[in-house]
């Protein structure tokens, strides 16, 4: 009768870990810019942000980067890597990426479950006008899990985005992502959000998001909002962008605190950011990326 307590409990702890551990493609795979910021970077999606939650934002600079990074979270020990390729210098611009994420949630009992997500595809942008521009995404993913209460899934999905620009320093973004999928997968789930980017000063930006799950029961609101302070040295070919954010996420009922620091190069530049859970849990996360640039021209403008 004890053994089967506790293998019963054992069982129950894995569900539960797998609850709370359950990967999500839309949380998953951010980089330290978008981390730091809350999230909110749909107003002004440049390069792999692009990617991750708004392709219509490809245009809006005009540079080859190649970025590269490694996170890691604390509440299920998560492995996130991402990898991508951008050219935004083309009249079409795009990026090629992959992304995976590796999860081990707490158990007991020694029974041991691990979750892996492998993400890849293409992100186009198009610039329909100097103050609109649009983008879609399609990826190929493959999900593999050991906790009973999921299964394994493989498929195709579709993003889209759109960017306004209501002058050369404010900007609208919203984009839709998963809205169409060859494989129904919680992992995977419909997304719908909108953000606004507004740069009051050549040095100083601030950014807010907001985005809706549309499938299963945790259908609620995830918003959040940044800054981002760039300070820069020797004659402007050097500088420091400091970035701070806040998120909340109603699904999950938690509140999270982050924060970004970075050096960037006229080549080359590093971004590291950590995300804090003050209410709702006691989740962790640090990310860091390293971006190499190939040619970089000055960003359109709207004349």
């Amino acid at each position: 009768m004890r053994s089967l307590v506790l293998g019963v409990l054992g069982l129950g702890t894995v569900v539960l870990a797998g609850r709370s551990a359950r990967a999500e493609s839309n949380n998953d795979f951010l980089s330290p810019r978008e981390v730091a910021l809350g999230e909110a970077v749909r107003g002004n999606a440049t390069g792999q942000a692009g990617v991750d939650v708004n392709p219509s934002g490809l245009g809006l600079n005009r540079e080859l980067a190649f970025e590269g990074g490694y996170g890691h979270r604390s509440s299920d020990s998560a492995s996130l890597i991402s990898v991508s390729a951008c050219d935004s210098t083309t009249a079409i611009p795009g990026c090629f990426f992959y992304h995976y994420a590796g999860v081990s949630p707490d158990t007991v009992q020694n029974i041991d479950v691990h979750s892996s997500t492998h993400v890849g595809g293409i992100a186009l942008g198009r610039v329909l006008a100097p103050r609109l521009s649009i983008g879609s995404t399609v990826k190929y993913f493959h999900f593999a899990t050991d906790v009973p209460t999921q299964r394994d899934a493989s498929g195709w999905a579709f993003d889209f985005g759109a960017t306004v620009r209501l002058t050369e320093s404010v900007s609208l973004g919203a984009s839709a992502e998963n809205m169409f999928t060859t494989t129904d997968t919680p992992e995977f789930p419909r997304t719908v959000g909108g953000g606004v980017y507004a740069r009051p000063f050549s040095l100083f930006a601030v950014s807010f998001d907001v985005r809706w799950r549309l499938d299963g029961d945790q259908q609620a609101a995830r918003y959040g909002g940044g800054a981002e302070l760039f300070l820069p040295f020797s004659n402007g070919q050097a500088g420091v962008p400091i970035r701070a954010g806040a998120l909340h996420d109603n699904s999950l009922g938690g509140t999270f605190l982050s924060a970004g620091l970075g050096y960037s190069m006229t080549s080359w530049s590093i971004d590291v950011a950590g995300r804090h859970e003050i209410s709702g849990g006691k989740d962790n996360m640090i990310i860091a990326s390293l971006r190499l640039f190939g040619p970089r021209l000055p960003a359109p403008g709207l004349q």
